[in-house]
């Protein structure tokens, strides 16, 4: 039996031809289409729900952050894939955060997309080679060893804001201290933890509960 999916993008040239691309994959069918997550929320009832939704960002009436969070609390069997021209780090953060399991530039190769909902689907999770330095080795980071490392009140304060947008000068205001500061907390934190990015220290933060 295929996988299905739904595709949602209020580009509909752009929608339509993602869907005509996988009616050609072997494993996987295109359900419908929706132009954005408000959309979904009115079609999904109505039809047999997807295995995967693969989720523009940048929509009207409902974007593809809200989306995810709302598909995230009200069908968490469904895998998220967001599909986006955004490359930053804010923007991969916030839609882990929100639930995503995959994150795809919309410029990728029609065979790197069949392979991308291969991998989403046999191990739960997919990024491209530019966000995997940043998120793979967090994801995978093991909970056990999570739960020996000794991390200080002010530090747990600190993974709270890396999740949001704020810059660290702006952190470091809202925590009452200096900027210096907020980087010796960041620096210690890549050392504990063995990462080297604010992407890793927001995913871990979300995974073990630190996130606002």
């Amino acid at each position: 039996m295929k996988k299905t999916i739904v595709v949602v993008d209020d580009h509909l040239l752009i929608a339509n031809a993602l869907s005509s691309i996988i009616s050609n994959f072997e494993a996987f069918e295109v359900l419908y289409v929706c132009e954005n997550g408000l959309e979904l929320q009115n079609k999904i009832n109505q039809h047999p729900i997807p295995d995967i939704v693969l989720l523009d960002i940048s929509m009207p009436i409902m974007d593809g952050f809200e989306t995810a969070n709302w598909l995230k609390k009200d069908y968490p069997n469904t895998l998220i894939m967001a599909l986006s021209m955004q490359d930053d780090e804010q923007s991969l953060i916030k839609m882990i955060k929100n639930g995503a399991k995959g994150y795809m530039l919309k410029n990728a190769h029609p065979k790197e997309l069949e392979e991308a909902l291969q991998k989403i689907l046999k191990n739960g999770q997919y990024f491209q080679e530019w966000a995997t330095s940043k998120v793979l080795s967090t994801l995978h980071y093991n909970h056990n060893n999570s739960n020996e490392i000794k991390i200080s009140d002010r530090e747990k304060e600190f993974l709270k804001y890396t999740v949001t947008e704020m810059t660290y000068k702006e952190i470091s205001e809202k925590m009452f201290c200096s900027p210096r500061t907020v980087e010796n907390y960041r620096d210690s934190l890549f050392e504990k933890l063995e990462l080297k990015t604010r992407v890793g220290l927001a995913v871990y933060a979300i995974k073990n509960g630190y996130e606002e």
